[in-house]
């Protein structure tokens, strides 16, 4: 992320030796084994991303110190969380700890009795699990309140029934933080969350379906009778939508870093092939409908950086950040894909061969405008807050 900002040396230090991990070790490493962006990766290839990156200190800064994170700020994170997304690397998303990592348990370490911590917790911290977020059904998408997956109470036990629908890392988890209904009279108060073990009789995943960027991530969770300890239930019952919407501001912060990361690869491969494209006689950088794309795309990304600092500074201050979230959700997934479009604009007939980085970009930053909330959400979010 370019910050105009004066930064601590640690994070200085931090995003040097993530950039030698990125360049000398682990793109190397992927070209080596000749791995693309539409791969399906196994469990163990991406667990030994985690637990390497673990080593070096990079896996799981945002965990308190006490579980043996740094603690990082939401400010530092999102800086490096750009760094990873531009560096071109394929399995970026593993080195922080994005899919299936501690990225996904966010607030949810405070809910979290001693023997979850120990069982569920502690193992994703260190890179020997993975876990996803369930939420998302076949007919409940914006509506998160319109859930039907259900656990009732026998014995000891929950017994679940019910999907969850395109849920993102589920292809690396372990277990699934599912949303389910344990009161269906009481509406949002009736759903909690429970830990629930992907490999529970009853439990079935299926791949029936893939994005338009081709990456194998997301799966369908399919629960039969399925029988879990009522010890797997997190917080309180009834508790579960609060619990969940309580991360999703931060949650859609975070997200931005990661398109402005890829936005800011296409804009430096535009540029650079600005440079060295010759046409009639000469770069096409001197033409000025070149040089007006990429003064946009120059622009767009100073004022995303500046949008997401800013949110992160508020939320690291322990301010309430649903507006600010949604606006940067709303205007860096929209201007990110904008500045992906150009980037393939001026790359011409290269720029939408298939599996060009540049293409792939414009594919993922697509799918951004519609995850963790679409564009309509996030605007309906800012209405709210501002009439209010």
């Amino acid at each position: 992320m370019e910050i105009s900002t004066s930064i601590s040396s640690e994070l200085q230090d931090l995003r040097a030796r993530l950039r030698s991990y990125l360049f000398d070790e682990l793109i190397p490493y992927e070209q080596a084994q000749g791995y693309g962006y539409e791969d399906r990766f196994s469990k163990s290839v991406v667990r030994k991303i985690w637990q390497r990156s673990r080593q070096l200190g990079f896996y799981g800064l945002q965990v308190p110190t006490a579980l043996g994170g740094k603690g990082i700020s939401i400010h530092d994170l999102c800086i490096l969380k750009d760094d990873v997304a531009a560096s071109g690397a394929i399995l970026f998303p593993h080195v922080l700890g994005d899919w299936g990592g501690p990225a996904r348990i966010g607030n949810l370490v405070k809910y979290a009795t001693q023997d979850q911590m120990a069982r569920f917790i502690e193992p994703v911290v260190r890179g020997e699990m993975g876990t996803c977020f369930a939420m998302t059904e076949p007919q409940s998408g914006s509506d998160a309140t319109s859930i039907r997956t259900r656990a009732v109470i026998d014995g000891d036990d929950y017994i679940i029934n019910g999907c969850k629908h395109y849920i993102s890392a589920s292809a690396f988890a372990d277990y699934a933080i599912t949303m389910c209904v344990t009161d269906p009279d009481k509406g949002a108060d009736g759903i909690s969350a429970i830990l629930v073990e992907l490999d529970r009789p009853g439990v079935r995943l299926t791949y029936d379906y893939l994005p338009m960027t081709g990456q194998h991530v997301d799966a369908d969770i399919h629960f039969n009778n399925v029988r879990v300890p009522r010890g797997n239930l997190l917080g309180e019952e009834g508790k579960g939508f609060k619990t969940a919407m309580g991360r999703i501001s931060t949650n859609r912060l975070l997200h931005c870093p990661t398109m402005t990361g890829l936005a800011r690869q296409a804009y430096r491969m535009a540029l650079d092939y600005a440079h060295h494209r010759h046409q009639f006689g000469g770069p096409i950088s001197r033409f000025q409908a070149i040089q007006h794309m990429l003064a946009d795309m120059a622009t767009g990304l100073y004022a995303c950086d500046n949008m997401i600092l800013a949110t992160a500074r508020k939320a690291d201050a322990g301010q309430d950040i649903r507006k600010e979230a949604s606006m940067c959700k709303l205007f860096v997934s929209e201007k990110c894909f904008d500045i992906a479009d150009k980037a393939m604009q001026i790359h011409g007939n290269v720029g939408v061969t298939r599996n060009h980085p540049v293409e792939f970009i414009f594919r993922r930053l697509r799918l951004y405008r519609i995850v963790t909330g679409t564009s309509e959400i996030q605007r309906n979010t800012i209405a709210k807050a501002i009439l209010s």
